[in-house]
């Protein structure tokens, strides 16, 4: 049975400060892109109409409404379908100037007009409009942070429990990594940010400590095993043995991803593509970053452990372990 980078020896720690670079950079080019366009929010988070029309011709699709909302100019409106498939849900953004539930109204007639320009107006029916609030979006981001907040939390209190404090704050540094270069790259794609993007940032988040905590367990693990090794050895060696799992468990979930972005519509799009960066993320992250802060945190503040104290955190000519003492 094939089984990819078995009995792997990379030693990854030595080319940390690359990854600091290459990770610096991308956050940086994205945060001032950030800065100077700022976030592109859906109607969730804006303010917005919804509007819900009928086709009476069951030849029309929702790419024909999608076109033909392209050609009216109303292009930015997201649009999704629901009952038997000739029902059309359309949100568009309000510009809120004279009053929501009027400028709903007018964005109702913006839509009909366009609609009836390519489909015909006797082809379809407006049959609700209504006025959707900002009030939702701001209860979203302040639920969102504190789902992020609780889970360090938790984190914190989990890692400090069954390992130590210094293996917490590499796991809660690796994932505040993977927020801020996906906050970065959603900047950089002017991607809108709708109710599923921060859905898929929410699942990163939640991928990122999984990874994180597995390659900490196998450090954990091997810290009782190899008595003699130093700190360096211990953590590239356990990255080595977990990279088999680590390198499959992305790879099959990258390409479930990779499916949506390319075969699912637009509404999925932006969920698909911020989760297809955060995988990648999160794993570069799991192997260059917690690692390497576990590293400098030993070198700064070295804690005790079954052997009663650290041994050096440089690293050494010899192995920890023979190869055969390596799994997933």
């Amino acid at each position: 049975m094939l089984r990819l980078f078995d009995n792997a020896t990379y030693d990854f720690l030595r080319i940390r400060r690359y990854a600091y670079i290459a990770s610096a950079t991308v956050a940086v080019i994205g945060l001032a892109t950030l800065a100077i366009r700022g976030l592109n929010e859906s109607i969730e988070f804006t303010g917005g109409a919804l509007i819900q029309v009928h086709a009476t011709d069951s030849t029309i699709t929702i790419g024909n409404v999608r076109s033909a909302l392209d050609r009216g100019g109303i292009g930015s409106a997201e649009l999704s379908t629901f009952g038997t498939g000739q029902d059309f849900l359309i949100r568009a953004r309000l510009s809120l100037s004279a009053g929501a539930q009027a400028d709903a109204d007018s964005t109702a007639r913006a839509v009909s007009t366009a609609l009836a320009a390519s489909l015909g107006a006797d082809h379809f029916e407006v049959q609700r409009v209504e006025a959707i609030g900002p009030r939702v979006g701001r209860e979203l981001r302040t639920k969102a942070l504190m789902a992020i907040v609780l889970s360090f939390g938790v984190t914190l209190l989990y890692l400090t429990f069954r390992f130590e404090w210094r293996f917490a704050v590499a796991a809660i540094f690796a994932t505040m990594h993977d927020i801020v270069l996906t906050v970065a790259f959603i900047s950089l794609m002017n991607l809108e940010i709708t109710l599923v993007v921060i859905a898929a940032v929410l699942t990163i988040v939640g991928y990122s400590l999984n990874d994180t905590i597995i390659v900490f367990d196998r450090v954990r693990e091997n810290l009782h095993k190899y008595k003699r090794a130093n700190i360096y050895e211990i953590l590239n060696q356990s990255v080595n043995e977990t990279l088999p799992r680590t390198v499959l468990t992305a790879g099959t979930t990258l390409a479930a991803t990779l499916s949506l972005l390319i075969f699912a519509g637009e509404v999925i799009r932006g969920f698909a593509w911020v989760m297809a960066f955060g995988l990648v993320t999160g794993t570069f992250s799991s192997i260059y970053m917690a690692s390497p802060v576990l590293l400098w945190i030993e070198r700064k503040w070295p804690g005790e452990d079954i052997r009663g104290t650290r041994a050096l955190a440089k690293p050494s000519q010899r192995q920890p372990a023979s190869a055969s003492a390596r799994g997933d």
